[in-house]
């Protein structure tokens, strides 16, 4: 038995056992009569063909009965899905952003968290967000998959009602590390979720600017070893001179300060020679100036 650990289990597991039933039983029962006939009617027992007069009764009863069960399957389809759309005034709103390839949280109080992690039987609300293409959240144990949609808005919202640890995929494929956008949501008591909040991060020796390029996940496209990926790797970029199209045009300019913050808040502006235009989305007002400027001190020292 898969893992339920949402209200919302009970409701879609149950419309999928109805839709899977009917859908064997037919398979079973259509496959079994074409095998009767093969063997009935075969030209060795009927050497001469026949015409077999229509019959009304018939007509009628396998067009009221697949429409009946039509009609079963869309009611409780219909009941698994009408309460995920209903969202309860007292749930707690998170903002879910996605980019290639990573998913991240912001919650009421402004802290950011890779991971998703909610108190139990309490109502959750995700807006969701992408911030480049198409793509999907989706929690299996909570049986909810909404699309994240670049420039739409659209939410998912539930209500865990057992404690743990659950994964969190995408289910769009959105480019070459579609694979690796992994997350989970880590279901806990209300006091340890109270805890949580009020918690100081956690501290680190890195480099702001490291944290930054991890926090927007720049480092799934760009490198710091100098293996090229989707885009140009960060090691020794700074001061070298590199060749660029701009507006179609090539030209070769100084990889420096300026040009570093211009190609985050508009990448496909001077795009270096050889990469692809557009994999790569405007990181204005997701960024601010003074995280640009670690970013750059971090990319300068990158030897």
């Amino acid at each position: 038995m898969r893992t339920s650990a949402s209200t919302f289990a009970e409701g879609v597991d149950l419309s999928m056992y109805i839709i899977t039933g009917i859908s064997v039983f037919f398979l079973v029962g259509i496959t079994a009569v074409m095998i009767f006939f093969v063997f009935r009617y075969s030209k060795k027992r009927n050497p001469k063909a026949t015409n077999i007069e229509g019959n009304n009764t018939l007509e009628v009863v396998w067009t009221v009965i697949p429409t009946i069960l039509v009609l079963i399957m869309f009611y409780y389809g219909w009941m698994g899905y009408k309460p995920m759309r209903e969202v309860p005034d007292d749930a707690i709103v998170i903002e879910a952003n996605a980019q290639m390839w990573k998913f991240s949280f912001q919650y009421p109080d402004g802290r950011v968290s890779d991971t998703l992690v909610v108190p139990v039987n309490r109502p959750v609300k995700l807006n969701l967000h992408s911030r480049d293409v198409l793509h999907s959240l989706f929690i299996p144990a909570f049986r909810i998959k909404e699309d994240m949609v670049p420039g739409g808005n659209n939410f998912l919202w539930f209500n865990p009602n057992l404690e743990g640890r659950y994964d969190i995929l995408c289910a769009e494929y959105c480019g070459q590390l579609h694979s690796f956008m992994l997350s989970s949501v880590t279901v806990v008591s209300d006091s340890e979720y109270q805890s949580w909040l009020t918690s100081a991060p956690a501290t680190t020796d890195e480099h702001p600017g490291l944290a930054v390029l991890k926090q927007n996940a720049c480092l799934t496209c760009h490198s710091q070893d100098g293996s090229k990926i989707i885009g140009p790797s960060f090691k020794g970029i700074f001061g070298k001179t590199e060749t660029v199209v701009t507006d179609g045009v090539e030209r070769e300019i100084v990889i420096d300060s300026a040009y570093i913050a211009r190609s985050i808040k508009d990448p496909n502006a001077d795009l270096v020679k050889g990469y692809m235009k557009g994999l790569m989305v405007s990181y204005e007002g997701v960024v601010t100036d003074e995280q640009i400027a670690d970013i750059v001190n971090y990319i300068k020292n990158l030897k």
